[in-house]
Protein backbone atom coordinates (compact mmCIF):
# COMPACT_ATOMS: atom_id res chain seq x y z
CA UNK A 1 0.00 0.00 0.00
CA UNK A 2 1.23 3.50 -0.83
CA UNK A 3 1.96 5.70 2.22
CA UNK A 4 -0.63 8.43 1.85
CA UNK A 5 -2.07 10.38 4.73
CA UNK A 6 -5.73 10.70 5.57
CA UNK A 7 -6.42 13.80 3.49
CA UNK A 8 -9.98 14.94 3.98
CA UNK A 9 -10.45 12.43 6.80
CA UNK A 10 -11.23 13.05 10.45
CA UNK A 11 -8.08 11.29 11.61
CA UNK A 12 -4.58 11.13 10.12
CA UNK A 13 -3.80 7.41 9.96
CA UNK A 14 -1.09 6.16 7.63
CA UNK A 15 -1.96 3.45 5.14
CA UNK A 16 1.50 2.01 5.71
CA UNK A 17 0.65 1.59 9.38
CA UNK A 18 -2.40 -0.47 8.41
CA UNK A 19 -0.24 -2.55 6.09
CA UNK A 20 2.35 -3.21 8.81
CA UNK A 21 -0.42 -4.17 11.23
CA UNK A 22 -1.73 -6.64 8.65
CA UNK A 23 1.72 -8.23 8.33
CA UNK A 24 1.86 -8.71 12.09
CA UNK A 25 -1.58 -10.32 12.15
CA UNK A 26 -0.59 -12.63 9.29
CA UNK A 27 2.55 -13.67 11.15
CA UNK A 28 0.58 -14.43 14.32
CA UNK A 29 -2.01 -16.44 12.37
CA UNK A 30 -5.16 -17.15 14.39
CA UNK A 31 -8.71 -18.31 13.82
CA UNK A 32 -11.64 -16.60 12.12
CA UNK A 33 -14.05 -14.43 14.09
CA UNK A 34 -17.84 -14.28 13.95
CA UNK A 35 -17.84 -13.53 10.21
CA UNK A 36 -16.04 -16.79 9.43
CA UNK A 37 -13.40 -14.97 7.37
CA UNK A 38 -9.99 -16.60 7.66
CA UNK A 39 -6.68 -14.94 6.90
CA UNK A 40 -6.64 -16.79 3.56
CA UNK A 41 -10.10 -15.44 2.75
CA UNK A 42 -9.00 -11.92 3.70
CA UNK A 43 -5.94 -12.19 1.44
CA UNK A 44 -8.09 -13.01 -1.60
CA UNK A 45 -9.23 -9.37 -1.70
CA UNK A 46 -6.36 -7.98 0.33
CA UNK A 47 -6.15 -4.50 -1.20
CA UNK A 48 -9.85 -3.70 -0.86
CA UNK A 49 -10.12 -5.21 2.60
CA UNK A 50 -7.20 -3.16 3.88
CA UNK A 51 -8.58 -0.03 2.25
CA UNK A 52 -11.91 -0.52 4.06
CA UNK A 53 -10.16 -0.75 7.41
CA UNK A 54 -8.08 2.37 6.73
CA UNK A 55 -11.01 4.32 5.33
CA UNK A 56 -13.32 3.56 8.25
CA UNK A 57 -10.70 4.15 10.91
CA UNK A 58 -9.63 7.43 9.30
CA UNK A 59 -13.20 8.69 9.06
CA UNK A 60 -14.15 7.69 12.61
CA UNK A 61 -16.80 5.28 11.35
CA UNK A 62 -15.06 2.05 12.35
CA UNK A 63 -17.17 0.04 14.79
CA UNK A 64 -15.75 -3.31 15.92
CA UNK A 65 -18.00 -6.33 15.45
CA UNK A 66 -18.72 -8.59 18.43
CA UNK A 67 -15.92 -10.94 19.44
CA UNK A 68 -16.48 -14.67 19.16
CA UNK A 69 -16.50 -16.59 22.46
CA UNK A 70 -14.37 -19.72 22.26
CA UNK A 71 -13.95 -22.09 25.21
CA UNK A 72 -10.62 -23.84 25.72
CA UNK A 73 -9.85 -26.26 28.56
CA UNK A 74 -7.63 -25.01 31.36
CA UNK A 75 -4.43 -26.84 32.26
CA UNK A 76 -5.08 -29.87 34.42
CA UNK A 77 -8.68 -30.14 33.23
CA UNK A 78 -9.91 -27.61 35.82
CA UNK A 79 -12.70 -25.91 33.91
CA UNK A 80 -12.52 -23.84 30.75
CA UNK A 81 -11.12 -20.48 29.77
CA UNK A 82 -13.19 -18.27 27.47
CA UNK A 83 -11.26 -16.49 24.73
CA UNK A 84 -12.72 -13.61 22.76
CA UNK A 85 -11.69 -14.00 19.11
CA UNK A 86 -12.06 -10.86 16.98
CA UNK A 87 -12.49 -10.95 13.22
CA UNK A 88 -9.35 -10.74 11.07
CA UNK A 89 -10.17 -7.15 10.10
CA UNK A 90 -10.70 -6.20 13.73
CA UNK A 91 -7.40 -7.80 14.75
CA UNK A 92 -5.70 -5.61 12.14
CA UNK A 93 -7.45 -2.47 13.43
CA UNK A 94 -6.51 -3.35 17.03
CA UNK A 95 -2.91 -3.92 15.97
CA UNK A 96 -2.83 -0.47 14.35
CA UNK A 97 -3.62 1.10 17.73
CA UNK A 98 -1.29 -1.26 19.58
CA UNK A 99 1.57 -0.19 17.31
CA UNK A 100 0.88 3.45 18.19
CA UNK A 101 0.64 2.88 21.96
CA UNK A 102 3.32 0.27 22.57
CA UNK A 103 6.40 2.44 21.80
CA UNK A 104 5.00 5.12 24.13
CA UNK A 105 4.22 2.93 27.15
CA UNK A 106 7.01 0.35 26.91
CA UNK A 107 9.71 2.70 28.31
CA UNK A 108 7.41 3.49 31.24
CA UNK A 109 6.55 -0.08 32.24
CA UNK A 110 8.15 -1.59 35.33
CA UNK A 111 11.26 -3.72 34.76
CA UNK A 112 9.64 -6.59 36.68
CA UNK A 113 6.61 -6.76 34.38
CA UNK A 114 7.16 -9.67 31.99
CA UNK A 115 3.88 -10.66 30.36
CA UNK A 116 3.13 -9.89 26.71
CA UNK A 117 6.05 -7.52 26.31
CA UNK A 118 8.57 -7.46 23.45
CA UNK A 119 11.87 -9.10 24.33
CA UNK A 120 10.52 -10.58 27.59
CA UNK A 121 9.23 -14.02 28.45
CA UNK A 122 7.99 -16.23 31.26
CA UNK A 123 11.46 -17.78 31.41
CA UNK A 124 12.93 -14.35 32.20
CA UNK A 125 10.47 -13.99 35.07
CA UNK A 126 11.34 -17.48 36.37
CA UNK A 127 15.06 -16.74 36.33
CA UNK A 128 14.63 -13.48 38.24
CA UNK A 129 12.29 -15.19 40.70
CA UNK A 130 14.79 -17.99 41.25
CA UNK A 131 17.57 -15.55 42.13
CA UNK A 132 15.37 -13.62 44.56
CA UNK A 133 14.07 -16.77 46.22
CA UNK A 134 17.60 -17.42 47.49
CA UNK A 135 17.50 -14.10 49.34
CA UNK A 136 13.90 -14.00 50.62
CA UNK A 137 12.46 -16.91 52.57
CA UNK A 138 8.80 -16.08 51.94
CA UNK A 139 6.76 -15.34 48.84
CA UNK A 140 3.20 -14.30 48.10
CA UNK A 141 1.91 -16.17 45.05
CA UNK A 142 -0.79 -13.84 43.71
CA UNK A 143 -3.60 -14.66 41.29
CA UNK A 144 -6.43 -12.22 40.51
CA UNK A 145 -9.75 -14.00 40.20
CA UNK A 146 -11.41 -13.58 36.79
CA UNK A 147 -9.12 -10.69 35.87
CA UNK A 148 -9.89 -10.52 32.15
CA UNK A 149 -13.64 -10.69 32.83
CA UNK A 150 -13.67 -8.05 35.56
CA UNK A 151 -10.94 -5.48 34.96
CA UNK A 152 -12.69 -2.05 35.04
CA UNK A 153 -12.77 0.11 31.93
CA UNK A 154 -12.52 3.57 33.43
CA UNK A 155 -8.97 3.19 34.85
CA UNK A 156 -7.84 1.71 31.53
CA UNK A 157 -9.19 4.71 29.65
CA UNK A 158 -7.51 7.09 32.10
CA UNK A 159 -4.21 5.29 31.59
CA UNK A 160 -4.51 5.41 27.80
CA UNK A 161 -5.40 9.12 27.93
CA UNK A 162 -2.37 9.73 30.15
CA UNK A 163 -0.07 8.45 27.42
CA UNK A 164 -1.71 9.77 24.24
CA UNK A 165 -3.88 12.66 23.17
CA UNK A 166 -4.76 11.10 19.82
CA UNK A 167 -8.58 11.18 19.76
CA UNK A 168 -8.90 8.22 17.41
CA UNK A 169 -6.85 6.00 19.70
CA UNK A 170 -9.09 6.87 22.65
CA UNK A 171 -12.21 6.44 20.52
CA UNK A 172 -11.36 2.97 19.29
CA UNK A 173 -10.01 1.69 22.61
CA UNK A 174 -13.35 2.66 24.17
CA UNK A 175 -15.26 0.85 21.40
CA UNK A 176 -13.16 -2.30 21.75
CA UNK A 177 -13.62 -2.38 25.49
CA UNK A 178 -17.40 -2.29 25.13
CA UNK A 179 -17.79 -4.50 22.05
CA UNK A 180 -20.16 -7.37 22.93
CA UNK A 181 -19.23 -11.05 22.99
CA UNK A 182 -21.15 -13.48 20.80
CA UNK A 183 -21.77 -16.77 22.57
CA UNK A 184 -21.79 -20.16 20.82
CA UNK A 185 -25.59 -20.04 20.57
CA UNK A 186 -25.46 -16.68 18.79
CA UNK A 187 -26.61 -14.54 21.71
CA UNK A 188 -24.74 -11.30 22.42
CA UNK A 189 -23.43 -10.41 25.86
CA UNK A 190 -22.90 -6.72 26.54
CA UNK A 191 -19.78 -5.69 28.46
CA UNK A 192 -19.27 -2.87 30.93
CA UNK A 193 -15.99 -4.31 32.25
CA UNK A 194 -13.33 -6.76 31.17
CA UNK A 195 -11.09 -7.05 28.13
CA UNK A 196 -11.31 -10.42 26.35
CA UNK A 197 -8.32 -12.71 26.19
CA UNK A 198 -7.56 -13.37 22.57
CA UNK A 199 -7.78 -9.84 21.21
CA UNK A 200 -4.72 -8.08 19.81
CA UNK A 201 -4.93 -5.05 22.08
CA UNK A 202 -6.02 -6.76 25.30
CA UNK A 203 -2.49 -7.64 26.53
CA UNK A 204 -1.33 -4.03 26.24
CA UNK A 205 -4.46 -2.65 27.94
CA UNK A 206 -4.12 -5.23 30.72
CA UNK A 207 -0.50 -4.29 31.31
CA UNK A 208 -1.42 -0.60 31.35
CA UNK A 209 -4.03 -1.22 34.03
CA UNK A 210 -1.73 -3.39 36.14
CA UNK A 211 1.13 -0.93 35.78
CA UNK A 212 -0.82 1.72 37.65
CA UNK A 213 -2.99 -0.52 39.83
CA UNK A 214 -0.13 -2.73 41.05
CA UNK A 215 3.41 -2.02 39.79
CA UNK A 216 3.49 1.72 40.45
CA UNK A 217 1.56 1.30 43.68
CA UNK A 218 4.13 -1.23 44.90
CA UNK A 219 6.97 1.11 43.92
CA UNK A 220 5.40 4.08 45.73
CA UNK A 221 4.14 2.39 48.87
CA UNK A 222 6.31 -0.70 49.41
CA UNK A 223 9.82 0.63 49.03
CA UNK A 224 12.38 -2.11 48.53
CA UNK A 225 9.89 -4.93 47.96
CA UNK A 226 10.58 -7.01 44.86
CA UNK A 227 8.17 -8.90 42.63
CA UNK A 228 7.79 -10.49 39.22
CA UNK A 229 4.49 -9.95 37.43
CA UNK A 230 3.20 -11.80 34.39
CA UNK A 231 -0.04 -10.00 33.50
CA UNK A 232 -2.48 -10.81 36.34
CA UNK A 233 -0.18 -13.27 38.15
CA UNK A 234 2.66 -12.16 40.42
CA UNK A 235 5.23 -13.40 42.89
CA UNK A 236 6.07 -10.95 45.71
CA UNK A 237 9.14 -11.61 47.84
CA UNK A 238 9.04 -11.08 51.62
CA UNK A 239 11.49 -11.42 54.52
CA UNK A 240 9.03 -12.97 56.97
CA UNK A 241 5.68 -14.70 57.17
CA UNK A 242 4.26 -11.77 59.15
CA UNK A 243 5.32 -9.34 56.45
CA UNK A 244 3.84 -11.60 53.77
CA UNK A 245 0.42 -11.74 55.46
CA UNK A 246 0.43 -7.98 56.03
CA UNK A 247 1.37 -7.21 52.42
CA UNK A 248 -1.13 -9.72 51.04
CA UNK A 249 -3.90 -7.87 52.89
CA UNK A 250 -2.68 -4.51 51.59
CA UNK A 251 -2.66 -5.84 48.01
CA UNK A 252 -6.14 -7.30 48.44
CA UNK A 253 -7.41 -3.92 49.69
CA UNK A 254 -5.73 -2.17 46.78
CA UNK A 255 -7.33 -4.46 44.18
CA UNK A 256 -10.71 -4.25 45.91
CA UNK A 257 -10.77 -0.54 45.04
CA UNK A 258 -11.04 -1.63 41.39
CA UNK A 259 -13.65 -4.32 42.00
CA UNK A 260 -11.07 -7.10 41.79
CA UNK A 261 -10.34 -9.90 44.26
CA UNK A 262 -7.47 -12.28 44.87
CA UNK A 263 -8.29 -15.89 44.04
CA UNK A 264 -8.93 -17.56 47.42
CA UNK A 265 -7.35 -20.88 46.40
CA UNK A 266 -4.63 -19.87 43.95
CA UNK A 267 -3.26 -17.02 46.08
CA UNK A 268 -0.86 -18.51 48.63
CA UNK A 269 1.82 -17.53 51.11
CA UNK A 270 4.69 -19.99 50.82
CA UNK A 271 7.89 -20.50 52.74
CA UNK A 272 10.82 -21.26 50.48
CA UNK A 273 13.61 -23.07 52.34
CA UNK A 274 16.91 -22.96 50.51
CA UNK A 275 16.53 -26.54 49.31
CA UNK A 276 13.09 -25.80 47.87
CA UNK A 277 13.41 -22.27 46.52
CA UNK A 278 14.62 -23.21 43.07
CA UNK A 279 11.75 -25.68 42.69
CA UNK A 280 9.28 -22.94 43.69
CA UNK A 281 10.72 -20.52 41.17
CA UNK A 282 10.47 -23.12 38.40
CA UNK A 283 6.94 -24.31 39.15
Amino acid sequence: MVDTRSEGKAFAISKVLVWKAYLKVKANKGAAGIDGQSLADFAEDEKNNLYKIWNRMSSGSYFPPPVKAVEIPKAGGKGVRVLGVPTVADRIAQTVVTMILEPVVEPVFHPDSYGYRPGRSALDAVETCKQRCWKHAWVIDLDIQGFFDNVPHEPIMRAVAHHTDLPWVLLYVQRWLTAPIQQSDGTLTARDRGTPQGSAISPLLSNLFMHYAFDEWMRRTQDGMTFERYCDDAIVHCFSEKQAHHLRNLIADRLRRFGLTLHPEKTRIVRAPRAQRERLACR
